[in-house]
């Protein structure tokens, strides 16, 4: 792609984010939401090919239509109150109207069908930016819309994220699929959490994306998109294998890694709120999510590459330089845990 195309359309979706988390007026949170749609379909279909064209399609037609069910819900509320201030939802069906388009944009069960297909068509880096950069406008608009809608809807999303995340990813040979799955348990976690308290939902979000840039940046680095060609990462990088089995264990939440800090204060405030039906399901989901976790680092660690693979073997001479922004996701994704009382005192 021509770099000055690259820089407009990485510049649109800057200007999109920003637009969203500017306004607190529903029609400029809408178009930065539709720029920033807008922003990444170019990215998407890049490659040409038929998949990544296809994912880019039903990538467009989702977005478009939670975008159009966001206009409706915004409208019908300032017919009604004669307001478009998001944090002024009177109504309740135009609140939860909004919210369940909101949760359609970031995949939250059970409107998640779409995430794992779109990101399975695209390329590592593509998909890294569906998977961090894209959640960031959705949920600034949960987070200030959270106190005019129902609990039980934020419960239920939640528990439905959790528990279709960690179910979904058990059976995946496919390494986006798989954190595409990933993502929307994440997402569960932080969405149960955000009408209690929306600090600790913003901090779940902060570490979820230095995990999973991490994860990501590895398997560009390594060429890994199947379960199958992760047997051969051991013999071509072994540091790298070792940061990533890591990375994956934090993800899944293992102490003391640094993913375990957002799980372990959401299930405290939980417990705090009178809650520990819903914590101990949050907790039993969260043991789905880390099986397919252990699955990953079984591959990588523990089985040595068939004589006979079904994918072709990497050439052995590539280079094994990693980027700044690969050590430094990795760093704070694997070592952030001593500093959870000094983190929690700046989020508070």
């Amino acid at each position: 792609m021509n770099p000055y195309v690259l820089m407009i359309l990485l510049s649109s979706l800057g200007l999109g984010t920003t637009i969203t988390f500017a306004s607190s007026h529903w029609l400029l949170a809408w178009m930065g939401l539709e720029i920033n749609t807008l922003a990444i379909i170019p990215l998407m279909a890049q490659h040409h090919h038929p998949r990544a064209v296809e994912a880019t399609t039903k990538y467009f037609l989702t977005q478009a239509t939670a975008a159009a069910t966001i206009l409706f819900a915004s409208t019908t509320n300032a017919w009604i109150s004669g307001e478009w201030d998001m944090t002024n939802m009177s109504n309740p069906i135009a609140s939860t109207m909004a919210m369940t388009a909101l949760a359609l944009k970031i995949g939250l069960a059970p409107m998640h069908f779409w995430l794992p297909e779109v990101l399975q068509g695209l390329d590592l880096l593509t998909g890294l930016i569906l998977s961090t950069w894209q959640k960031l406008a959705p949920l600034a608009l949960i987070i200030q819309t959270a106190q005019t809608v129902n609990p039980l809807l934020l419960t239920l999303l939640g528990l439905m994220s959790a528990l279709a995340g960690g179910w979904g990813g058990l059976n995946q040979t496919q390494l986006r699929k798989i954190l595409a799955y990933s993502s929307i348990a994440h997402m569960g976690w932080m969405v149960i959490i955000i009408q209690y308290a929306p600090q600790l939902t913003i901090l779940a979000l902060g570490i979820y994306i230095f995990m999973t840039s991490a994860a990501f940046l590895t398997l560009k680095t390594s060429s890994a998109t199947k379960i199958n060609t992760l047997a051969m990462m051991w013999s071509n990088n072994p540091t790298l294998t070792t940061t990533m089995a890591l990375v994956l264990l934090s993800l899944g939440g293992l102490p003391p890694l640094t993913g375990f800090m957002p799980k372990w204060l959401i299930l405290q405030e939980l417990t705090k709120q009178n809650l520990p039906v819903t914590a101990t399901v949050m907790a039993l989901a969260a043991l789905l999510s880390l099986y397919f976790y252990l699955r990953l680092c079984y591959a990588m660690t523990l089985t040595i590459s068939p004589n006979t693979t079904n994918s072709a073997t990497p050439w052995r001479t590539q280079t094994t330089q990693t980027s700044l922004l690969l050590t430094t996701s990795t760093t704070v994704a694997l070592g952030l845990l001593p500093a959870t009382p000094a983190i929690l005192m700046l989020a508070t």
